[in-house]
């Protein structure tokens, strides 16, 4: 039997190599593009045309920036600032509000687009696992026994 770890230990270990990583690579930011185009409920991995023509150009910030638009919508970048020798990346729901309103997700590093990914992974790490919507079950109706579907409320 082959092991699978779930999303959040596939998102966790992701989050650590762009931690420790010094610069993007295309292994790194297919991985990330993969998780976070994962689709739960059916298993599958569905990453979009576009993004992967900017995987392919090395086009990191476009990639990440392309990622947080399309995959996750609900977060917006709030902040991105050169302090100190390292990129500060901030990702919000709530980009009108007071920043102290806001429980956004902070990040940092030296590169620029690894500061992007980061959040963009962190933000992947605080979604809810997508549940399978409800299926009815199925019933074989026989023609020789007929239904009766009225409502009398």
């Amino acid at each position: 039997m082959l092991f699978r770890p779930d999303r959040l230990e596939r998102l966790a270990w992701i989050a650590d190599q762009v931690r420790f990583a010094t610069r993007p690579s295309t292994d790194l930011v297919s991985a990330i593009a993969s998780e976070i185009s994962h689709d739960d409920t059916n298993g599958s991995v569905r990453i979009p045309a576009e993004i992967a023509r900017l995987i392919a150009a090395d086009a990191w910030i476009d990639t990440a920036l392309g990622l947080i638009a399309r995959e996750m919508p609900q977060w917006k970048l709030r902040r991105l600032a050169y302090d100190d020798g390292e990129w500060h990346c901030t990702l919000s729901h709530l980009r009108e509000f007071p920043e102290w309103l806001d429980d956004g997700i902070e990040t940092h590093n030296q590169d620029i687009a690894l500061a992007l990914f980061h959040g963009l992974v962190e933000a992947a790490r605080q979604q809810p696992v997508k549940a399978r919507p409800p299926t009815a079950p199925r019933i074989r109706i026989n023609p020789l026994n007929p239904i009766w579907c009225d409502n009398f409320a």
